[in-house]
């Protein structure tokens, strides 16, 4: 993604670049990946003298939570633009949220002896076997987005945003609309490690916030319908309720729709974490108060890039960060100078 770059500080946070995005435009090649299954990026014949043609002809196998949203199609275009500039091979696939489907697939790379697996875990707790089996058969891991957090298995390099600054980006934006008062409700999506650290970085911040308190945290599992369930049920059971932090854009706008059912847009204010193109139409229409922005393509690339320094008897790091950023009616801007306004 692409940007003009400034310097903030967070309240609180570590110092992260500001960016202006055009994020329509990185979302642009989205579409194309709508049907989740196997797909493989072939690279392009390498030409005499490139260093493509230097490159080893190698096979990585890919295994994604979903490839329905808008996240997982960029994160896709980074892995396939990375592989494809250093000659590599992938075979990618997803689980839709199926940690037994995703098994079979890890399964299935296995039995084909790819010479690297990348996994965003259905199930951060269940895939230790299947990392397990990965690293019997010498097969290096690697995750992107999701972390193994089963205990079990070793991962080469694990790449994701900073989910628990994420979080606290997420709190100060809530945290400005309402001033700082008010009854919150969290959906979540405990089986997934990057969404519970957003939710670890959200309440940490919130503990900031004597005026605000957590009445519901509920999983919606990142999906829009059961997110608007959800969003109903809670609603009946809150009905002082001020503020919602969503995990992803798939929930945010399942409660924006039970919210707007209930004709209370605007009374309670929501704020989503990925800023997708249509998340962030709902911003720029206010009916989301922001969004947590994170640079999917970039996660993809730095994945690759690790996998390419293993390959090359590199050591790559054991964590790879990723800065996210706060999108505000068409702007990344920095959450605490909303309080201002």
């Amino acid at each position: 993604m692409g940007g003009v770059f400034g310097s903030r500080i967070g309240r609180g946070a570590t110092p992260a670049a500001v960016w202006i995005l055009g994020l329509s435009m990185a979302l642009a090649g989205c579409g194309k990946s709508k049907t989740p299954g196997e797909e493989q990026a072939k690279a392009p014949m390498p030409q005499s003298g490139s260093t493509i043609a230097e490159a080893p002809h190698k096979k990585i196998g890919v295994t994604l939570l979903t490839l329905q949203h808008g996240f997982y199609q960029e994160l896709r275009k980074g892995l396939e633009s990375a592989a494809t500039e250093r000659g590599y091979d992938l075979i990618v696939t997803s689980g839709e949220f199926d940690a037994a489907r995703q098994a079979n697939q890890i399964d299935e790379f296995i039995v084909q002896k790819v010479d690297a697996l990348i996994i965003s875990p259905c199930d951060s707790r269940g895939v230790g076997p299947s990392i397990e089996a990965a690293n019997k058969a010498n097969i290096p891991v690697f995750t992107a987005d999701i972390a193994n957090a089963s205990g079990r298995g070793v991962v080469v390099t694990h790449v994701a945003s900073d989910n628990v600054g994420g979080g606290r980006e997420a709190a100060d934006l809530l945290s400005a609309a309402l001033s700082s008062q008010g009854e919150i409700a969290i959906l979540s999506h405990p089986e997934v490690t990057s969404v519970s650290d957003r939710v670890r970085g959200f309440k940490e911040r919130l503990k900031e916030e004597p005026g605000m308190k957590i009445v519901a945290e509920l999983s919606a599992e990142g999906k829009r319908d059961k997110a608007m369930k959800v969003m109903e049920d809670i609603l009946q059971a809150h009905p002082k309720l001020a503020g919602v932090f969503a995990i992803n854009d798939d929930s945010a706008l399942g409660a924006l729709a039970a919210v707007e059912a209930a004709g209370k847009v605007g009374d309670i204010k929501i704020v989503g974490y990925d800023a997708t193109e249509e998340a962030r139409v709902r911003v720029d229409q206010r009916k989301l108060v922001g969004e947590v922005a994170q640079d999917a393509e970039k996660i993809g690339q730095l994945t690759i890039e690790a996998i390419d320094d293993h390959f090359h008897g590199k050591t790559p790091p054991a964590v790879i960060p990723v800065p996210v950023y706060a999108y505000v009616r068409s702007a990344i801007v920095d959450p605490e100078s909303l309080k201002s306004k």
